[in-house]
């Protein structure tokens, strides 16, 4: 997905660093608003004005703990998968282009090239 797919899916106005928290909740699966904070190292209300906005832009939704009601977690939609997972899904189209148009000793070497550089 590039810049220009965000803005297709009405997110023009989505920054660099948005996308970075959307990246931690996809990461961090059971994430309360005091632990985004202290992933993100912001403040509960930056979190909590951060997840408003997620939410009117319907990329993330909160969902109460069944355990303890005075806890929510933000999820994603699908819409905000797409938007976290963006450049890991761009990385396997471009390996998936790459081992469709290689043969086997290109293939081969490219592994050894990349090795190389790990």
């Amino acid at each position: 997905m590039l810049l220009s797919d965000f803005s297709e899916c009405g997110l023009s106005d989505i920054t660099l660093k948005q996308i970075g928290y959307l990246k931690a909740i996809d990461e961090h699966g059971e994430v309360t608003f005091s632990r985004l904070a202290k992933i993100t190292r912001n403040s509960k209300p930056t979190i909590t004005e951060m997840v408003n906005k997620f939410a009117k832009m319907e990329c993330v939704y909160r969902e109460k703990s069944p355990e303890d009601g005075r806890i929510f977690y933000i999820r994603l939609t699908d819409k905000g998968q797409m938007i976290a997972r963006a450049e890991k899904n761009a990385l396997l189209k471009v390996i998936e282009k790459m081992a469709n148009s290689l043969d086997e000793k290109e293939m081969d070497t490219l592994i050894k090239i990349l090795e190389k550089i790990r």
